[in-house]
């Protein structure tokens, strides 16, 4: 954690409880637009337009927030506009480094943008006086030398529509026409569901643990009924709600299911839900979004779940 630009506090999953001991997330600091002509966005200021090769993603592959927008870049066809770096997965004291050590995991990449060691490093460029939490993803403008957005929710959006004159696909995963159910859906997963297996994994209280448990298991029940008689969650068509739910569940086996406790049922025992992540895993270029030794490697790292560091060899079936 950086205080007024400072590193003041070594990693910890948890820096905030409610009065039950439940697992609280911090809120995005970042909340600048990206849009086509430059305008402002629903929040922050102008002065961001769409332009090829003025940004850049830092992402880390073990972080389903930071792989929605890997997606996003992925199925749009946005490799040639937006460039990346991905850092190592594993968490140290001072979070997420770059890939410049030799004990760096191999799919992870040196800082050539900035030259930094680590990702706080990037806030600190940033915003010199920074306080809070260092996360990814981080969507970085290389001509303002600031970061736009590292709110995950909002980089999506930003990606689906206002890059579509760079963009070699033409999808649209936010379509008019649904966008009170893709509203609804993405209310319904998010708290139970995508921060639902945080809430779980770094409880701090018996009853805090097993209501978060409960509800995830409650939402993949959901989710398996809903998938009875179509591919996809809304419209029977790709759309941002199938990304935000692919990245927690193609995650579940791997980490959730044996390190966060979430252990009522695998992944592969629901059958809709695992043809339903298998379709998508196959989708042209996502399979480059999803890196099992990184997930692995970087949840197991969490020492204060797993104070040994011993990461599983499992699970041997994967999608």
């Amino acid at each position: 954690m950086l205080v007024n630009g400072q590193w003041q506090k070594d990693f910890h999953p948890v820096q905030d409880t409610d009065d039950e001991g439940g697992f609280v997330r911090e809120v995005s600091n970042f909340r600048n637009w990206i849009t086509a002509d430059g305008s402002p966005g629903p929040s922050g200021e102008a002065g961001f337009k769409a332009e090829a090769g003025r940004y850049h993603l830092y992402v880390a592959l073990i972080c389903p927030w930071a792989c929605r927008t890997l997606m996003l870049r992925k199925l749009k066809g946005l490799e040639d506009a937006i460039s990346i770096t991905v850092v190592d997965p594993v968490l140290t004291d001072k979070v997420w480094r770059f890939g410049s050590l030799p004990d760096s995991l191999p799919g992870s990449e040196e800082d050539t943008l900035n030259g930094a060691q680590y990702i706080y490093e990037i806030y600190q460029k940033a915003r010199a006086d920074y306080t809070g939490q260092i996360t990814v993803p981080v969507l970085w403008d290389k001509q303002q030398q600031t970061i736009v957005n590292n709110e995950s929710s909002e980089i999506i959006r930003m990606l689906n529509n206002a890059f579509d004159e760079f963009a070699s696909n033409e999808i649209d995963l936010y379509p008019e026409d649904y966008r009170q159910e893709i509203e609804s859906l993405n209310e319904r997963l998010y708290e139970p569901f995508n921060n639902g297996v945080y809430r779980a994994g770094f409880a701090t209280t018996q009853n805090a643990y097993e209501q978060a448990a409960r509800d995830v298991s409650r939402t993949l029940d959901f989710l398996e009924q809903r998938l009875d008689d179509q591919d996809y969650l809304v419209g029977n068509r790709l759309t941002e709600v199938d990304v935000r739910a692919f990245v927690t569940l193609i995650r579940f086996d791997l980490a959730y299911h044996g390190l966060f406790k979430i252990n009522h049922k695998q992944l592969r025992e629901y059958p809709n839900l695992r043809d339903y992540v298998q379709r998508i895993y196959q989708l042209e270029g996502i399979d480059e979004t999803v890196n099992a030794d990184h997930i692995k490697a970087g949840y197991y790292s969490i020492k204060a779940l797993n104070p040994s560091g011993i990461v599983p060899l499992g699970p041997e079936t994967l999608w």
